[in-house]
């Protein structure tokens, strides 16, 4: 029952301070993380253990899933040569730069530091989402987020070599390491591109509003799973099928089945983003509570490698950017860009999820003694990231002048709608040119694209629009018709006059048509 209380605890604990960070407009999980710490550290707060299973079955799958579905195709395309150099080679440059450092300052021996530059070298891509999803950042910022989607394979297969020397003291085998990463990276797209392939087959051929909320909730499992019970790389599995999946979703269901996919997936990220990072903050004291007198110095160490990896990330990421920049023919240099990629690598879940999964004792039986400094290395060194970075991510976005300004979007947008309006003007001429219905029928239509015409041309601010101030009044008086009828309907429902089936069914219309006046 205990248990039971904790996890009701956390998901109370959570949603409050998610709630609160999105109306302050701070960061979530550097807000979450803050809020798990200090409520660790209250006296009477119940000790927190982190299980591997629970980060890499339960929580993992859709959180990624949501990431990659947030990372457009199109937009993947455009990066795939950066995305790629970053996957790779700033995963093995961190990797071994990160192990030196935590060898020369720390009491860790080679293997283990090994095993922790592994373990940190790559960003989280759950972290990297959440932190960026409100800064409006443009298209070609999105690398970062791509990056932490596909930088598993390389950070899965150091972390299981550095595991193996440090476990089984075996010798490193480069050639073997290479025939891994082939197999962990080329087997989870794979298996990731059955799945959505399957799953694209399944939706096609229903319409059932409770199924295909199953099969969105299952996809991401049974890519993981899947790719896991194969040896296969199971994150790279469920960010395939999420990227594949957000290519295709939008074409087989309906506008219904959207809506209710797009609450029902936003609620579940919602509450395990912020269960997740709260779980971070609560887990360390307890961790901390392990180690030995002889490493008294871990904040040092912890602080240390953090900034190592920030380091690392600023000195690969502005040539890098110099060199593409270059070869695009830009006359002149901007380092805009750079400075908000290399202060966006934030590390979060993932680095604590490979943290937990090192074993406890080694081949010949004998303890790991060093395992509790790695794990409170690793989950000190996201608690900076997160608390650091992500505190200080929106200033430097602002300070760069590289976000998209709120009018910038706004005016696309209503630009589109107009574009949309006329082309339904334009279908409506031909069908009244054919007689194809009847004229009274076509008039409403037209009616509700003109209002929606002159609403996007307001919104743009087009003068020539002669019908701007009819449109909203319009809008504000039916508003204000609702309102009216919502009255009536609680008036009826007190009444006894209808039963709360119908109240229900009419409320929902009401409220579709209100949420429809706000985005015409």
């Amino acid at each position: 029952m205990r248990s039971v209380g904790t996890v009701l605890f956390l998901v109370v604990l959570a949603t409050l301070v998610a709630t609160g960070a999105r109306r302050w407009r701070i960061p979530a999980p550097s807000l979450l993380v803050v809020a798990g710490l200090v409520v660790a550290l209250l006296p009477g707060a119940p000790a927190i253990h982190i299980t591997p299973e629970l980060i890499g079955l339960v929580v993992l799958p859709p959180l990624l899933y949501a990431s990659a579905e947030e990372m457009p195709w199109r937009e993947l395309r455009a990066v795939w040569k950066p995305v790629s150099v970053l996957a790779v080679g700033l995963v093995l440059a961190s990797a071994a730069v990160v192990g030196y450092v935590a060898c020369a300052l720390t009491p860790l021996s080679w293997q283990m530091a090994l095993v922790l530059g592994a373990v940190l070298a790559s960003t989280d891509p759950v972290a990297v989402t959440a932190l960026g999803r409100r800064l409006a950042l443009p298209p070609r910022v999105q690398v970062v987020q791509a990056e932490s989607l596909f930088n598993d394979a390389t950070s899965l297969v150091l972390f299981r070599v550095a595991v193996g020397v440090a476990v089984a003291s075996s010798a490193v085998s480069w050639g073997s390491a290479s025939g891994e990463f082939a197999l962990l990276a080329g087997g989870g797209t794979l298996i990731g591109a059955a799945v959505a392939g399957v799953v694209v087959l399944i939706r096609r051929r229903t319409q059932d509003p409770v199924l295909e909320t199953v099969i969105a909730l299952v996809t991401p499992y049974a890519a993981y799973v899947l790719a896991e019970t194969a040896h296969t790389s199971g994150v790279t599995s469920v960010v395939v099928a999420g990227v594949i999946m957000s290519g295709s979703g939008d074409r087989l269901t309906s506008a219904r089945i959207r809506l209710q996919l797009h609450a029902v997936y936003g609620t579940v990220v919602f509450l395990l983003e912020s269960v997740v990072f709260s779980l971070i903050g609560l887990s360390l004291p307890g961790l901390i509570r392990e180690l030995g007198d002889e490493n008294r110095l871990w904040p040092l160490y912890a602080l240390a490698l953090a900034g190592t990896l920030i380091a690392v990330r600023v000195l690969w990421v502005y040539p890098l950017s110099a060199l593409l920049q270059r070869k695009g023919a830009q006359e002149k240099t901007d380092w805009r860009v750079p400075a908000v990629l290399s202060w966006a690598g934030t590390r979060g879940v993932m680095p604590l999820a490979a943290a937990l999964s090192i074993p406890i004792a080694a081949a010949d039986g004998t303890p790991l003694a060093q395992r509790p400094l790695v794990l409170v290395l690793t989950s000190s060194v996201v608690v900076t990231t997160l608390v650091v970075q992500g505190f200080t991510l929106a200033p430097v976005v602002r300070r760069s002048g590289i976000a998209l300004e709120p009018d910038h979007t706004e005016r696309e947008e209503a630009a589109a709608r107009l574009s949309l309006a006329e082309a339904g003007l334009r279908r409506l001429d031909e069908l009244s040119g054919l007689e194809a219905a009847p004229e009274a029928v076509l008039e409403r239509l037209r009616r509700a694209l003109h209002a929606r015409r002159d609403h996007a041309r307001d919104r743009l601010g087009d003068d020539e629009n002669p019908y701007e101030s009819a449109d909203q009044v319009y809008r504000h008086l039916r508003r204000d018709l609702i309102n009216q009828e919502a009255a009536e309907l609680r008036r009826l429902y007190d009444d006894h006059r209808i039963s709360d089936t119908t109240r229900r069914r009419l409320q929902r219309a009401l409220d579709l048509e209100e949420a429809r006046l706000s985005d015409v």
